[in-house]
C-alpha cells in the first residue's frame, strides 16, 4: 500500500536534526547569488556564508564542502589543499557540485549533504550570532545559529580556512 505522506525535505530534516532553531527565508531564484540576495533582502555579507565544493585533483578525486563568510575567500591553494593531502585543488564545477550535493550553485547548503562528504567550516562563522546559508534550492535560504552548522555530521570547524578578501 502506497503512502500519501509527503517525502520529508532532506535539507529541512537535517536542519531540524541538529536540535537548533532555524528560519526558512524564501527568495527569488534570480536573486539567490549571495551579493544579490543580501542587497535585495537586507542581510549583511558578514552574516552570510557560502558553501563551496572543492575537488582535490588526485586519483581518486577527493571532495570537501567548505563554508566561509561572504566577506572572505576560501584558501583553496593553502589550507584546503594541504588538508586534502593533494598537490592541486580547485572549485568543483557546477556539474560536479550538483552531482555531489543534488543542489544548484546559489542553493548549496551544508544541510542534507550526502553521507561521506566532509564539511569544513571556517572558524570565523562561529563568531556570528546568526548566519544565512543556502537552503538546498535557489528559492530559499536558511537563517541558523552557527552551533547548528557545527552539529552537522562530518562537520569540522577549521581555523584559517578562509582569508580576508583584501589579502
Amino acid at each position: 500500500m502506497a503512502s500519501d505522506a509527503p517525502t520529508p525535505d532532506p535539507v529541512l530534516a537535517a536542519a531540524a536534526a541538529t536540535g537548533h532553531p532555524f528560519e526558512v527565508v524564501p527568495c527569488d531564484p534570480d536573486l539567490a547569488d549571495t551579493a544579490a540576495f543580501c542587497e535585495a533582502y537586507g542581510y549583511r555579507l558578514d552574516q552570510s556564508a557560502n558553501a563551496i565544493v572543492v575537488v582535490g585533483k588526485s586519483e581518486p578525486r577527493v571532495y570537501v564542502t567548505c563554508l566561509v563568510l561572504a566577506t572572505t575567500r576560501l584558501d583553496v591553494n593553502g589550507v584546503v589543499r594541504k588538508r586534502l593531502g593533494v598537490k592541486k585543488a580547485s572549485f568543483a564545477s557546477a556539474d560536479e557540485t550538483t552531482e555531489l550535493t543534488g543542489m544548484q550553485i546559489g542553493g548549496v547548503t551544508p544541510y542534507g549533504l550526502q553521507g561521506s562528504l566532509p564539511l569544513w567550516i571556517d572558524a570565523r562563522i562561529m563568531d556570528v550570532e546568526q548566519v544565512i546559508v543556502g537552503g538546498g534550492s535557489r528559492d530559499r535560504k536558511l537563517l541558523v545559529p552557527p552551533a547548528s552548522l557545527a552539529a552537522l555530521p562530518n562537520a569540522e570547524v577549521v581555523e584559517g580556512l578562509a582569508k580576508d578578501s583584501t589579502d
